[in-house]
């Protein structure tokens, strides 16, 4: 006997019969299946916007920028003592504060939306909260006024979509049970009326940024700290929706949102959600901190646009102004810079999605909504780019903001298109090439490319495009040279040459013997924006750098410690300087090696990166941060 139960227990059926079973099984999946298409339809309806949006501005502004230390984990890890804090109150003016200049400084530099930190977990709200026991700037600070209202009031005018930062806890709060990493004030157990007066607290503070600004994006944080059904996510949820039907929630309200938010860590592995959104920073703080000169370069930032676009995401860049409102003139460079690309190339940044397989193309890349443009994100100058598996034959080729440039193609047999780019001025960031199609292009999977013999790459007389061959084929573990008269030093060869061989491919086989004899398969996709390999031993990374680079290589998802890097063939040693590694994350940060123009090989660098041990690496996907204590 089957017992079912629908309609929220209003019906139900015993059945008997498999036949009626089945039918009516089947209708419960196809009303499912229609109530799901719906919801799917509706979510994407709302996501529109978000997602083509790519770029949104983050801004973490508070009493912390007094004394320019840790926003609320200062006093939460017992850095500093709660009333010390607090103290910060006295100092925040924002007496040169000009939101309409925020405003335009965001739209200026391309972003489509803003998210400011209304309150974060001090409790210290933006606003002229009438919340029960609220501590806020007009009522308790030197400033004396809500700063939180002409700045959402700049952004809608100015077209910029709102977005609120909103911490569900409140650590300075006395209906709130944590207080410091050490210190609780009560056991939600012992005291439920005292959590659930914070709870009021809480959605109250939420019912008057809704009627008071109207948000179009609320953004939550530091929901680890209790299960949804203490928070009550649900109700909130449906609190926040009473006012706004289309509001965007991001994934901090326990699983309750609308889309992910990996932070700081660049995605190795695209996040499975279609929509999401990398908060990242400039330096190495949220808020302002005047010792922290660790800014990523206007290039870097850039660069990380690109990467998070091919990936089908968001980036919120964050900023950190002064406690009297003033911007830092670091971030407004990045900013300025970002705008200057954002509108050079808008055409292959907004309304774009994914970009094409890292096996068809080694690079960044995207695709038009259409999908009859793809877009690819040259980091460095160079003569060619290739595209393997294309099964579909483009139309043209371009080179976004630069008219006059002329890009030649040569598509062939084997679906294997190749774009020469030896008159294109470059940007100095990131060169973008349009390719056009009559219908949305096809990428063969598991395509088989052909096999070029050794002698064939070795008669080319293109030498760069020799050595890419070769790297290439090396990227996929067929090793052309090993078995073939190369020697671990390059030295007394026996490669086999005919009339035809290209000497200047030889010298180059020579001089970077190191990284090819006896090396095998390199990176997955995702951790490095072209070709590598790796040693024997697996401890030894060589990465292929085509062309001169805008700025420092880029490598993703290492676990492993760094001894050192070094360029193959002549032994220079290189810097590299490792951002975003958090100390309370297993998720490596990001690593950038400089490699000194004059140093590049003319036809193809590599450099060779030493291991502590054999390479781990982190592919995980990433969502929301569950807890950065």
């Amino acid at each position: 006997m089957l017992s079912l139960s629908i309609f929220n227990g209003k019906i139900n059926l015993y059945m008997k019969s498999s036949l009626i079973k089945a039918v009516f099984l089947g209708l419960i999946l196809y009303a499912h299946s229609i109530d799901a298409q719906v919801q799917t339809v509706d979510n994407s309806k709302k996501m529109e916007w978000f997602k083509n949006a790519k770029l949104g501005v983050f801004i973490h502004w508070g009493i912390y920028s007094v004394n320019g230390i840790s926003e609320s984990w200062s006093f939460f890890n017992n850095y500093i003592n709660h009333e010390n804090y607090m103290k910060q109150l006295n100092g925040f003016s924002a007496s040169k504060y000009q939101p309409e200049q925020w405003a335009n400084l965001i739209k200026e530099s391309g972003a489509k939306y803003a998210v400011i930190t209304t309150k974060h977990h001090d409790g210290v709200s933006l606003w002229d909260s009438r919340a029960e026991k609220a501590t806020t700037i007009p009522k308790n600070s030197l400033a004396k006024k809500d700063v939180l209202s002409p700045f959402v009031s700049a952004l809608k005018k100015s077209g910029l979509k709102t977005g609120l930062y909103f911490s569900l806890p409140d650590w300075s709060h006395p209906y709130y049970d944590i207080n410091t990493r050490t210190k609780k004030r009560y056991e939600l157990k012992n005291d439920p009326k005292r959590w659930q007066n914070f709870i009021s607290y809480y959605q109250g503070q939420l019912n008057e940024l809704s009627t008071q600004y109207s948000p179009d994006l609320l953004w939550f944080d530091g929901d680890w700290e209790h299960p949804a059904e203490e928070w009550k996510a649900s109700q909130t949820l449906d609190l926040l929706k009473k006012y706004n039907s289309n509001i965007i929630i991001n994934s901090r309200l326990n699983n309750h949102g609308d889309y992910d938010t990996p932070e700081q860590g660049i995605p190795v592995v695209p996040p499975q959600n279609p929509y999401w959104e990398l908060c990242y920073t400039m330096n190495d703080s949220w808020g302002y901190q005047p010792f922290d000169k660790s800014y990523k370069t206007p290039n870097m930032i850039v660069r990380t646009l690109a990467d998070v676009i091919s990936m089908g995401g968001n980036l919120l860049l964050d900023i950190g102004p002064k406690p009297d409102g003033t911007i830092p003139e670091e971030q407004i460079e990045i900013l300025k810079n970002l705008g200057r690309w954002t509108s050079k190339n808008e055409h292959a940044i907004y309304e774009t999605t994914r970009g094409i397989p890292f096996d068809n193309y080694k690079g960044k890349s995207s695709l038009s909504n259409s999908k009859k443009s793809v877009f690819l994100y040259l980091e460095e100058t160079k003569n060619f780019a290739k595209i393997y598996g294309l099964a579909t034959r483009p139309l043209s080729v371009k080179i976004i903001g630069e008219p006059s440039a002329v890009v030649k193609m040569d598509y062939n047999a084997e679906k294997t298109l190749t774009l020469n780019f030896t008159h294109v001025k470059f940007d100095k960031d990131v060169t973008v090439a349009e390719i056009t199609f009559d219908t949305p292009p096809v990428f063969l999977k598991d395509f088989k490319k052909k096999e070029h013999p050794l002698p064939e790459i070795l008669e080319n007389k293109n030498t760069q495009e020799a050595a890419y061959d070769i790297a290439n084929a090396l990227n996929y573990d067929q090793n052309l040279l090993t078995q073939d008269g190369l020697t671990s030093d390059g030295i007394e060869m026996k490669i086999k040459k005919t009339s035809k061989t290209n000497p200047e491919t030889i010298e180059w086989i020579s001089k970077h013997a190191e990284a090819l004899f006896e090396t095998g398969k390199g990176l997955p996709s995702g951790h490095y924006s072209g070709m590598s390999a790796l040693s024997k031993d697996q401890q030894t990374l060589y990465l292929f750098v085509e062309g001169v680079p805008t700025g420092p290589v880029a490598l993703k998802g290492i676990k492993n410690n760094i001894a050192r890097i070094r360029i193959v063939g002549e032994g220079s040693m290189l810097n590299h300087t490792i951002y975003n590694k958090l100390y309370w994350s297993d998720r490596p940060g990001i690593i950038y090696i400089d490699i000194p123009k004059e140093r590049l090989d003319k036809q193809m660098t590599v450099i060779a990166v030493l291991l502590n041990k054999p390479v781990e690496l982190y592919r995980e996907n990433v969502g929301a941060i569950e807890n950065n204590l």
